[in-house]
């Protein structure tokens, strides 16, 4: 009994120390980064919750240099796939050649890396797309019946644009279910911008350090999934997650009314993996029921689908979201 004591104290010694250390990451992240801090902050949540992210906006919001200063600070390998309509799956997962004695041998693609920048994953077909899908999930990838395994940690920083410009194809809802958080990247405020331009047009170079070792990521994601969770906070997120399920009879109305369906198991899970950490980084050791509220948009805003009354009305996602949580 003493020694398990011991053990959660040394847990928790470690936890303050790394939380401290994501402090100095944000301050690193921020020299390139300029505002978008609860953007950061979420991308961090879904990293150290062994999760993917999904990043939607407009061109130019530094979607790629985000995702990069990010790799640079945690000292991670990093590939980015440029995905375009002519992608092939091969392009991504690597390929079998013929050596020099005819025997064949397995070529790594751009996805043997810690972390990934699918940039602009929108803009190849569905079949491209689902090259990422036993990466994804599995952290493996299998080319002529041999599993390849994947170095730890493993994650997809994926971007996207609007499906409302010419040449997406909207991502499968399998696809999509397997990013932990959606996160929407709006246009810098107007003292954000002028420092932009500051930091962009003048021709200084700023060097992000490395702040984390993949020990010390793969130590935190360990120590968030051991946190502990009231029951209750178990309960809310499920009675969440069913009140967008409009064909069962837990459906709230107004899902019934605005949704074609509603959020998987994938989405209970993720609500409580990101109230976790997202309590773990606002120093508390075990998350309630605010912090799965304060994940709760990023998690389900791809994971429920509106229908024609909603888009007709103007009645976005995320608004119906927030109106599920107050209700």
């Amino acid at each position: 009994m003493e020694l398990e004591h011991n053990e959660q104290l040394s847990d928790v010694k470690h936890l303050d120390s790394l939380i401290e250390k994501t402090k100095l990451l944000k301050q690193e992240i921020g020299k390139i980064i300029i505002g978008q801090e609860d953007i950061i902050e979420q991308v961090l949540i879904s990293i150290f919750s062994k999760g993917h992210c999904l990043l939607v906006g407009v061109p130019g919001l530094a979607k790629t240099l985000l995702v990069n200063t990010i790799a640079q600070a945690l000292g991670l390998t990093y590939n980015r796939i440029q995905f375009t309509p002519d992608l092939m799956p091969s392009d991504i997962t690597g390929n079998e050649v013929l050596d020099e004695n005819r025997k064949f041998k397995f070529i790594k693609g751009p996805i043997f890396a810690n972390i990934i920048l699918a940039d602009e994953i929108n803009r190849t077909p569905p079949k491209t797309q689902a090259a990422l899908l036993e990466a994804m999930q599995e952290k493996s990838v299998t080319i002529s019946g041999v599993t390849n395994k994947l170095e730890e940690p493993f994650f997809v920083l994926a971007t996207q644009n609007p499906i409302e410009q010419e040449g997406t194809y909207p991502l499968p809802e399998a696809q999509l279910d397997r990013f932990m958080f959606m996160l929407w990247l709006d246009y810098p405020n107007f003292d954000e911008e002028v420092n932009i331009l500051k930091s962009t047009t003048t021709g200084k170079v700023v060097e992000v350090n490395t702040v984390f070792s993949k020990a010390d990521i793969t130590l935190m994601q360990d120590l968030i999934k051991k946190l502990p969770v009231a029951d209750n906070v178990y309960e809310y997120a499920v009675k969440l997650v069913e009140k967008t399920r409009v064909s069962t009879p837990k459906a709230h109305p107004i899902a019934q009314k605005y949704l074609s369906w509603g959020a998987g198991p994938r989405a209970s899970q993720n609500l409580i993996l990101g109230a976790k950490c997202y309590a773990a980084f606002k120093g508390k050791y075990s998350p309630d029921i605010e912090d799965v509220k304060a994940v709760a948009v990023a998690v389900l805003r791809h994971r429920i689908v509106q229908n024609y009354s909603a888009q007709a009305e103007g009645y976005t996602t995320e608004k119906i979201i927030i109106d599920l949580i107050n209700s």
